[in-house]
């Protein structure tokens, strides 16, 4: 990927750049608890979007990305914004980056990935990381805090991409560090990085293939069935609802809005026990939230999907330890977590069966946990 970086950049813009990557993410345990103030547990892994990029002294962006095959040139003037979604990734980091008063020039860049698209992975946060971290290294010297480049990528997402998402991915995106998970608490942003080298276990991605795309999907709506909840709860969000807060309003909320919230106040104190299990070693308590973390998902907070509950009962039936949906829902990814003796037989299972049953070709994708965003060169 990287050598073809270099090739394509030089042969359309012929001049120096720098290079830069940021990292896909995966979260151990602690999903939609992001935007309802709670607990994630995610880890940067080894996929990036890499960059090449370089000033080119005007006030327009040309971009190319290579996965795409496709184009795109802007300028940084709110009335810029280009068509293409990805293009709007770069464009609303070059803008929210301006809104906070720091220096965004224009500039040339080629960019490629090995984050799979679409399968909960988050490609959408990657790219912006990548661009966040990049102008503040070319025109701001690092000035912007780290915490503040994961925040103008989640602002991209609210103000130019379409998606109320939560601060979690940004964050892994650029904190990320090789050999460690974080518990982030999302509503002081205080984190803290826990040693995850899990002896005797792999993590795998299992991505089911079914189109993951947030943009449109109703995972909006689950944020406002939270909202509501909390509301009425007299809380900003359900960080601070016990489940007999919830059981007090039963009969004043829609049964949609029960489930999901039940969903969000079960889920925060399941990222609390993997936390404590991990420090203990004790890696079958991880398993068994994960479990628990996936029907919720599916059950109460419903964005799961067909291919992704059978995946589930599989690993279960396999021998996994944990297993469950990883990202918003609505497709891609689970996230297993599995003994070495038990791997070949299950990646054999998942590979013989999931075809059976979808006619679909399963991804099986390895992951360790690496470094955040950086500039490689």
């Amino acid at each position: 990927m990287k050598n073809t970086l270099i090739s394509l950049f030089q042969s359309r813009f012929g001049k120096d750049f720098r290079l830069y990557a940021s990292s896909g993410r995966i979260n151990l345990i602690g999903e939609h608890t992001d935007y309802n103030g709670g607990f994630v547990f995610p880890g940067a892994i080894d996929k990036v979007i890499m960059a090449a990029i370089s000033p080119n002294g005007s006030d327009r962006v040309r971009v190319q990305s290579v996965d795409l095959n496709d184009y795109c040139e802007f300028g940084l003037r709110e009335e810029d914004i280009p068509q293409q979604q990805w293009a709007r990734y770069v464009f609303g980091v070059c803008r929210e980056v301006q809104k906070r008063g720091f220096a965004v020039g224009g500039f040339d860049a080629v960019f490629a990935g090995d984050v799979p698209l679409g399968a909960g992975l988050s490609s959408s946060a990657t790219l912006e990381s990548c661009f966040a971290f990049a102008v503040n290294d070319l025109f701001n010297d690092n000035k912007i805090e780290k915490f503040e480049l994961a925040r103008i990528g989640q602002s991209t997402e609210h103000n130019y991409c379409g998606v109320k998402c939560g601060i979690m991915d940004q964050f892994a995106s650029i904190h990320g560090k090789k050999g460690c998970l974080m518990r982030l608490d999302c509503r002081s942003m205080e984190f803290e990085y826990f040693p995850f080298d899990p002896k005797g276990y792999r993590l795998v991605l299992v991505n089911s293939k079914v189109k993951h795309e947030l943009v449109g999907s109703p995972y909006n709506k689950r944020r406002e069935s939270c909202e509501r909840v909390a509301s009425l709860l007299g809380m900003e969000t359900l960080r601070d609802a016990e489940m007999a807060d919830l059981e007090g309003v039963k009969d004043k909320i829609s049964e949609e809005d029960y489930m999901r919230a039940r969903y969000v106040i079960g889920e925060k104190q399941r990222v609390l026990d993997v936390c404590e299990a991990l420090e203990r070693g004790d890696y079958e308590t991880v398993g068994q939230r994960m479990y628990q973390t996936h029907w919720g998902m599916s059950k109460d907070y419903e964005v799961s999907c067909e291919e992704l509950d059978f995946l589930a009962r599989l690993a279960e039936r396999c021998g996994v330890t944990g297993s469950r949906i990883m990202g918003g829902g609505f497709g891609g990814c689970t996230i297993n977590l599995v003994k070495d003796e038990l791997y070949d037989a299950f990646i054999g299972a998942v590979k013989k069966e999931f075809p059976a049953q979808y006619n679909v070709e399963p991804e099986i994708i390895p992951v360790v946990i690496s470094d955040g965003a950086r500039r490689i060169e």
